[in-house]
């Protein structure tokens, strides 16, 4: 049975009155440790993680050629932005991967074209909850930055309106394949609460780094459903570099002006190609189960050689890589970047989802009452000399399409009332009201 909104008014009653009699709801069955599990109710599946998913090699290459693409499609979208940029395609895809678990018809396909999710559902969600698990085995016995453990840590949440019904197929999916429980929280009532709640969650999550990823106002009234996945890592360099080596010297910007900065300097084997216009460096982790990649274009050319990189582009990197002695001349940067990508997507062609009245997000609730009205991504990233520190978060906003005007059945005066079994119809008690005080 699913409760359908008839008033603000209304919905203020239903809620209120289940808020009442639910109690601390159902526990979910897979709540991340140091989680307070009498903070919230939950709209808990019974289903717990698929901690061994059967998930083929071939599903797993087009889900991260897919990622891979939506990363590069969406990278050009936001270059024409000034100044520093940096988000995580895997987190972004993550939050909307859970939001296409409910999506139907044409606002599924245009989900399916803008973030390349080249599998059908049956498939890509096991293939993310594998690459997942493949992730968190990463960096065993490495080392972070900071001199404590290397962390790859990646979190997935769920925040619904307490009252409203969810399927629970979509509840199902979430738990499976992506750890995610929702939490039931009442934004109908306390919209400004809810958001610091999960901006809390997030901050918690991402060692603080990704504090306030919904700004002010972000949360309504309206809003149904937040999905939200953060992300962390932390990691020392394989070849660290000697803080001593270290030098303040020019960096050159694309407007002919420069600034000083500090450039870290090192002489040792790294992965190192060169094509028309351009060098790359990889620059392994300790472990040596992730790199990262540093692409430089020549100055004169950065504009072209940025314009063109696609996924085919990073794997002709990748197919070029070879063992080199490098003299390796980074600069040290740290940065925060925040987006709002609900009109990025748009134009990217995600269009019905962002549309009251188009989107069917009917798999979540069985519904045509949902749609997208925001997508918020937060980004941090720290690179010196003993190696990098990264954090981000995704949100994606859910709100009812509207709440439409009030009906009014007041009875003050003779009515006539019959109780009857709902299976069958048969009408088991028929009666009328004169005058209740009789």
């Amino acid at each position: 049975m699913h409760f359908r909104i008839l008033s603000s008014g209304l919905l203020c009653l239903i809620l209120l009155t289940l808020a009442s009699c639910s109690g601390g709801g159902p526990t979910i069955p897979n709540l991340p440790p140091g989680e307070d599990p009498d903070r919230y109710s939950f709209a808990a599946s019974d289903k717990t993680r698929d901690l061994s998913p059967s998930v083929s090699p071939s599903d797993m290459s087009a889900l991260v050629n897919g990622n891979t693409s939506f990363a590069c499609d969406l990278y050009r979208e936001l270059r024409g932005t000034s100044g520093n940029i940096f988000f995580s395609p895997f987190s972004i895809s993550q939050a909307l991967a859970m939001t296409w678990i409910g999506a139907r018809g044409n606002t599924e396909t245009e989900i399916t074209d803008v973030m390349h999710f080249d599998l059908p559902q049956s498939q890509l969600h096991p293939a993310f909850n594998n690459l997942d698990l493949e992730l968190a085995s990463r960096g065993e016995g490495a080392a972070g930055k900071d001199g404590e453990p290397f962390r790859l840590n990646i979190a997935n949440s769920t925040w619904g309106q307490e009252g409203w019904t969810w399927l629970t197929p979509f509840l199902d999916t979430l738990a499976i394949n992506y750890g995610a429980g929702m939490r039931l929280v009442d934004f109908f009532n306390n919209p400004e609460e809810c958001r610091l709640i999960i901006n809390d969650w997030v901050e918690n999550r991402t060692e603080q780094r990704i504090p306030d990823l919904l700004p002010e106002g972000i949360i309504t009234p309206q809003t149904a459903l937040v999905l939200v996945n953060a992300i962390y890592f932390n990691a020392a360099w394989n070849e660290p570099f000697e803080t001593d080596s270290t030098f303040d010297g020019p960096f050159y910007l694309l407007d002919d002006t420069t600034v000083t900065v500090p450039l870290m300097e090192q002489v040792e084997s790294h992965n190192y190609c060169e094509g028309d216009g351009w060098q790359a460096v990889e620059m392994k982790y300790d472990g040596e189960e992730m790199s990262m990649v540093v692409l430089l274009p020549e100055i004169d050319r950065f504009d072209e050689i940025e314009s063109s990189m696609d996924s085919a582009f990073l794997q002709e990197i990748d197919s070029k890589f070879g063992t080199r002695e490098v003299t390796l001349t980074l600069p040290r940067w740290a940065f925060t970047s925040q987006f709002g990508l609900a009109d990025t997507l748009h134009d990217m062609g995600m269009t019905d989802a962002f549309t009251p009245g188009l989107a069917d997000l009917s798999g979540m609730d069985g519904t045509l009452m949902l749609f997208i009205s925001d997508v918020v991504h937060k980004a941090f990233v720290a690179v010196d000399e003993a190696g990098t520190e990264a954090a981000a978060a995704t949100g994606v906003i859910i709100g009812f399409t509207s709440m439409p005007e009030q009906a009014t059945f007041r009875a003050d005066h003779p009515f006539i009332f019959y109780i009857r079994d709902n299976i069958t119809g048969a009408v088991l008690f028929i009666g009328r009201v004169m005058d209740p005080t009789q």
